[in-house]
């Protein structure tokens, strides 16, 4: 998994304001229609976990694991973050294929 560059990449859609973080926000927004992608770290506990994916494939949103809660924050430049929506399908697209 290329880190940095889907580090980055997060970072510059969270400063153009296409990135929502936290549990319940991320489920309004999938639920809303407006989740483009999900990011789920790998350290979610897996009553969070369960409730995300479900979410996922119920409303049909691609959902990703990455390595941990710090380095989704970190791209993001917060504290660790469990859960991670993008709001844009150009950024939710290239962050696809960066995590592939």
């Amino acid at each position: 998994m290329k880190s940095n560059q889907w580090m980055s990449l997060l970072g510059l859609a969270n400063r153009a304001r296409k990135v929502i973080s936290g549990e319940e926000l991320s489920i309004k927004e999938i639920r809303s229609g407006k989740a483009k992608l999900v990011l789920l770290s790998a350290d979610a506990s897996s009553n969070t976990a369960k409730k995300i994916t479900d979410k996922c494939s119920s409303y049909n949103v691609p959902c990703k694991i990455v390595d941990n809660r710090e380095n989704l924050g970190t791209a993001i430049g917060k504290e660790a973050r469990v859960v991670v929506a993008v709001l844009d399908d150009g950024f939710a697209t290239k962050l696809m294929t960066l995590l592939d």
